[in-house]
């Protein structure tokens, strides 16, 4: 039977919002009635930057709200998209007075929701820009195919940061959104899981796995695989996401990358800085140089037993938007 640390399950998010803004008293504010997370001095005439989603995947996104990242987190029930409402509250609460940058990661309600706020935002002269993130390679199915498309995963880091930094340097809406878009359309990421997620109050995890197998291509929602592989040893499985990511971006020898290792919720770090070491001799057997690596647990599936692995082509000008100064709850440097 799986226990967790709660009170009521269906108070968690609220209790652990509040938990999470009274231990970054000094960096972030959590406005229950409103249910956003914002900086706790907000910043003045910059391009303003608004994520969400549904909770569950933390540190994202609330982690991310500070300097040189988010100006305002919108968090959702567990699993479950914002509404409109809170979307709207939030996207007015990071205009200063050059717009807003919408992040959102492809899901339909996630979709749905920022769109009607981002028309509401227009009622009130708050002008915006949307980027959509849809980075999932295990949800890829082509461009001919119908549908919602490859879901918005790990990838949203690498958008938040950079377009933050673009943001703090005082680039205009247009170019912000523009840049948040060609990173979005140029990351690619794959997960694979070695236990499921347990939703709090559950006791029985939100699928099951034999322990000789390996669940891939999961999605951050305790979503199931696109198929499973036999477990085996870690460089091994992280061939199994490396491989797919190099031929999907047509990366070759001599090419950079920005890379994130993630883990899902229930690894360790060492399990994470033995799958890092994975991707970065992978990568270098084909000629390919991890240019910038990040290996942490950023972009989580609640307590998933899995990781992630991120890759973004580097190009000249995302390197110094990469590496400019960010200090957040869950990121800084």
């Amino acid at each position: 039977m799986k226990r967790h640390f709660l009170n009521r399950p269906e108070n968690a998010v609220e209790e652990a919002l509040e938990g999470f803004a009274l231990t970054h008293a000094g960096s972030v504010r959590y406005d229950k009635e409103a249910q956003l997370v914002t900086r706790a001095v907000p910043a003045r005439d910059k391009v303003g930057l608004v994520s969400g989603g549904g909770s569950g995947h933390e540190p994202l996104h609330a982690g991310f709200v500070g300097t040189g990242m988010l100006d305002v987190a919108v968090p959702g029930a567990l699993f479950a998209s914002p509404t409109a409402l809170q979307v709207h509250e939030g996207t007015v609460a990071a205009d200063s007075g050059r717009g807003v940058v919408q992040i959102v990661k492809n899901y339909t309600g996630d979709v749905l929701n920022f769109q009607i706020a981002q028309e509401l935002a227009g009622d009130q002269a708050v002008k915006t820009e949307t980027v959509l993130v849809d980075d999932d390679l295990a949800t890829d199915t082509g461009d001919d195919v119908g549908g919602p498309g490859r879901r918005g995963t790990a990838a949203v880091l690498m958008v938040e940061k950079i377009c933050g930094a673009a943001a703090e340097a005082g680039a205009p809406l247009a170019d912000v959104g523009a840049l948040g878009r060609r990173v979005a359309s140029r990351a690619r990421s794959l997960s694979l899981a070695l236990e499921p997620g347990t939703h709090p109050g559950e006791s029985a995890p939100s699928f099951t796995l034999p322990s000789d197998e390996v669940e891939l291509g999961v999605g951050i929602h305790g979503e199931r695989g696109t198929g499973r592989i036999p477990f085996t040893t870690a460089d091994e499985l992280i061939a199994q996401l490396v491989d797919p990511l190099t031929e999907a971006l047509a990366l070759h020898a001599g090419h950079g990358v920005i890379a994130l290792v993630n883990g899902l919720g229930g690894a360790s770090q060492l399990e994470l800085d033995i799958a890092a070491r994975a991707v970065h001799h992978r990568l270098a057997d084909r000629g390919i140089t991890v240019v910038r690596s990040l290996v942490g647990t950023y972009i989580t599936s609640l307590d998933m037993h899995g990781v992630s692995v991120s890759l973004l082509p580097t190009e000249d000008d995302l390197l110094p938007l990469w590496d400019a100064p960010v200090r957040t709850p869950a990121l800084t440097w």
